[in-house]
């Protein structure tokens, strides 16, 4: 698995943070076809991937959109989301959370491994409020 790109904008300490926000997003190529058009599979990869990142599920929904799926995790913290392209060995995943006790970065690479991307890229922004 190759990483193409990384652009990370500095998150600032958290000292002074009304709001401490994180949102990762990316994109993943040459993910298993198969893994991307089963959505109970994604379901588990969403639920798992929410463990990982130490954030606090409260309800997944899927949307079957031949071949592909479009999933979304509501977290406590947020969303985690994956829309599917399997004729393109592609997807989108998003993963926005709230909260210094949360890891969206370990979530985003949870789904890559488990949708076995040969390369992907992805971005991190800070979503953060400071006084």
């Amino acid at each position: 698995m190759t990483q193409a790109r990384i652009t990370e904008k500095a998150v600032p300490e958290i000292m002074g943070y009304k709001v401490f926000g994180k949102h990762v997003y990316g994109n993943l190529y040459g993910c298993d076809e198969k893994l991307l058009s089963d959505s109970e599979y994604l379901r588990e990869v969403v639920s798992e991937a929410a463990r990982v990142g130490n954030m606090t599920l409260l309800d997944i929904r899927v949307w079957r959109i031949e071949p592909g799926v479009s999933i979304v995790g509501i977290v406590l913290e947020s969303h985690i989301t994956i829309h599917t392209w399997p004729e393109h060995g592609f997807a989108a995943v998003d993963v926005y959370s709230c909260g210094e006790h949360t890891n969206p970065e370990a979530a985003f690479k949870y789904i890559v491994k488990a949708l076995k991307a040969k390369r992907y890229e992805y971005e991190v922004a800070d979503r953060s409020y400071i006084d």
